[in-house]
């Protein structure tokens, strides 16, 4: 299946989940609780992200200032910016994906699930299956005389 035809299901099938979860959950606690939990879960969510996004802006710094590259971080930055959306999106489903996205072990295990997938096994490089080129030779300048 496409990229573009799974967006599109996406698209299409998610707001129909969130009404339906939005008008039973309205039918068994009211209209009016049902709005304030959806508030209230995008005001916590938002506190949680703020935190969460300190937390791995601080690890980057130190990855980084240990003189690392820092992949890991970099990409749970981009999960917890997805995560953050979909808290801000009103709904429970989206909410509850956010909130998934907000707990450490399992953002973690997301990103390692997308460094395996996209990258060959032994890190970047390792896939060409051979090792690094040396290039051996002489060099003289001519501006030099």
């Amino acid at each position: 299946m496409s990229p573009f035809a799974i967006l599109f299901l996406l698209f299409l099938t998610i707001p129909l989940v969130e009404v339906y979860l939005l008008i039973k959950v309205g039918g068994w606690i009211g209209a009016l609780p049902t709005i304030g939990l959806v508030v209230f879960t995008a005001v916590l969510g938002a506190a949680l992200l703020r935190i969460q996004g300190l937390e791995t802006l601080q690890r980057f710094q130190m990855t980084l200032a240990s003189g690392q590259i820092p992949a890991m971080e970099m990409l749970e930055g981009v999960v917890l910016a997805v995560s953050g959306a979909l808290l801000l999106t009103p709904g429970f489903l989206t909410d509850t994906l956010g909130f998934l996205g907000l707990v450490p072990p399992v953002r973690r295990w997301l990103v390692r699930r997308v460094l395996e997938r996209f990258l060959p096994p032994g890190g970047p490089g390792a896939g060409e299956g051979r090792g690094p080129v040396t290039l051996e030779g002489e060099y003289r300048r001519l501006d030099d005389n």
